[in-house]
């Protein structure tokens, strides 16, 4: 659940020694990532099977079950063979690590259930992708895309898969991700794993997914499945949203249960809907959020229908703040599209503040990653101690050893630094640890958000969420891409990503966040916007972006 590339790499410098870097080894090596064509080397844009389940929509796969024109079985078995055709092949997404050999008994479970006139709800006999640092207690491994977990299954469904099945949900199968959820090493590249190799972006297959939600956006944006679920601690299902043109909706931490998904930090870790609309995010979002008793964050979580938010003019008179100094003037795509839809956003009626003044200083950068590194060490142990005997690493000291004895196949392109930090870390109770998460809800929450929404009475906050995605580079890892979504993260509170346009065929979002449960106000913002303005565009697969018009 790590964060995008920006904020990992911002952090990183200020807390490693200059002379630290990864071991570069052939290009995206491991698991076999370039046994496909290289892209574009056919000079023609793939057509993949099934096209009409491209674009779509929860609702419209409802419909079609209801007339019989499809059953669950049907959908298995068509975005089977979209993913057959983009995964390895074609355009060589990598998008997907695994595939549920037991959907098709399921999906036959469900379809007697609806010919016996029981129905579980919208989700019912729909395909879900999730990403793998999610537990299913099934067929499937639960890797995070490491080797050190490779060919090891979960004892048990993750809380939130297994209220995805209780409301009809098909988990066709697991998506690749950025490895460990990309805290692992400083010259990371989003959207790799040893176990999956290189996931690409759909829009153009030089590019970057973003991370660490990388597979399960690439995925939706592809319509290789409904709709996916990913998780975040700072940015990964909103940045790789946006570099995807999805929703993608960062739920307050505590909506959504933690139980069974492999940790970061339980201070910002989060599952979320990944979408290609805001009604699909809300019926993904209604099915997930709920109270689990071996989480405790979660006490405090309502589950509601997130549906009922979903209005044409849910902005009329709503206040929207809009912060400009140290959030504008960063990126011009960014700019252009955050311009653009300000206006619309105006002319839907929201009553714009703008501007307001909102810091992210690098103060709550240093202390969110002294927070991560303590965290991860006490709780990815906590996690490991949950698997079954066959996992061969209990704490974050075995991962790193299993690492370095397999340094060939993990190491090439990037190290571990972050986790030796992490692991030269005490428990929880260390003043440097408290002091560290007191700065970052002092920043991020009193003297932030809550401050400035108190006094400008404000309903949400604005903010384009990426720049555009950047080329993929095994060599010197990610590019300083800009993404704003570190305060909401160390917050805790939720944060959406709405698509907005695109820059040269690569697609941008714009944000939209607020305070704690304030998902239902959020989703009916996103959607009266994207209802207007119908941004989002399928994916063209191009070879690389493209050029500027002369």
């Amino acid at each position: 659940m790590g964060g995008a590339s920006f904020d990992r790499r911002d952090l990183f410098r200020l807390s490693v020694t200059a002379g630290a870097t990864a071991l570069v080894g052939s290009a995206l090596s491991g698991c076999h990532a370039q046994r496909a064509t290289p892209i574009g080397a056919s000079g023609n844009l793939p057509v993949l099977p099934e096209p009409e389940l491209a674009e779509v929509t929860i609702t419209e796969l409802q419909h079609r079950m209801a007339s019989g024109e499809e059953t669950a079985l049907s959908l298995v078995t068509k975005y089977r063979a979209r993913i057959a055709a983009a995964n390895e092949t074609g355009p060589n997404l990598r998008a997907v690590l695994e595939l549920d050999p037991e959907a098709e008994a399921n999906a036959k479970a469900l379809d007697r259930e609806r010919a016996a006139g029981k129905l579980r709800g919208p989700l019912h006999g729909i395909p879900i992708l999730v990403k793998d640092n999610i537990d299913t207690g099934d067929r499937m491994t639960t890797t995070a895309g490491s080797l050190a977990l490779a060919g090891t299954r979960a004892p048990r469904d993750a809380f939130l898969v297994a209220r995805l099945r209780a409301a009809g949900a098909l988990i066709l199968g697991k998506t690749n991700l950025s490895e460990w959820a990309n805290l692992r090493g400083a010259a990371s590249v989003s959207g790799w794993s040893a176990r999956g190799g290189q996931c690409r972006n759909p829009y153009a297959l030089d590019r970057s997914p973003s991370g660490s939600s990388s597979g399960s956006a690439a995925a939706t944006a592809a319509s290789l499945c409904a709709a996916a679920i990913g998780s975040e601690t700072d940015g990964s299902i909103t940045s790789p949203g946006s570099c995807n043109g999805l929703v993608g909706l960062k739920p307050t931490v505590g909506l959504v249960s933690r139980t069974g998904i492999i940790p970061i930090a339980a201070s910002q870790d989060t599952a979320g809907p990944m979408t290609r609309t805001v009604t699909d995010a809300a019926i993904l979002l209604t099915a997930i959020a709920g109270a689990d008793p071996a989480d405790p964050a979660t006490a405090a979580a309502k589950p509601e229908d997130y549906t009922k938010y979903l209005d044409r003019n849910a902005l009329r008179g709503a206040r929207i703040g809009v912060p400009r100094a140290g959030w504008f003037g960063l990126n011009h795509p960014m700019d252009v599209i955050a311009e653009a839809a300000l206006v619309e956003l105006q002319r839907l009626g929201a009553v714009l503040v703008d501007p307001i003044e909102l810091a992210s200083p690098p103060e709550l950068g240093a202390a969110e990653l002294e927070v991560l590194l303590y965290e991860i060490k006490t709780q990815l142990a906590a996690y490991l101690q949950t698997r079954g005997p066959d996992v061969p690493v209990r704490t974050l000291a075995d991962v790193i050893a299993f690492n370095q004895a397999h340094a060939g196949d993990e190491l090439g392109l990037f190290g571990q630094e972050l986790f030796a930090q992490a692991e030269a870390k005490g428990p929880l109770t260390d003043q440097a640890y408290l002091d560290a998460r007191a700065t970052c809800i002092r920043i991020a929450r009193t003297e932030g958000i809550d401050r400035v929404m108190d006094a400008h009475q404000l309903d949400a906050m604005f903010a384009a969420t990426s720049s555009p995605a950047w080329l993929i580079d095994p060599v010197n890892g990610d590019a300083a891409a800009v993404d704003m979504t570190r305060l909401p993260a160390v917050a805790g509170y939720p944060h959406i990503t709405v698509p907005a346009g695109q820059f040269r065929g690569l697609p941008l979002g714009i944000s939209l966040f607020g305070r704690a449960f304030s998902e239902g106000k959020l989703l009916g913002y996103a959607f009266a916007y994207e209802q207007a303005t119908r941004h989002r565009a399928p994916p063209t697969f191009l070879p690389t972006a493209l050029p500027p018009r002369r």
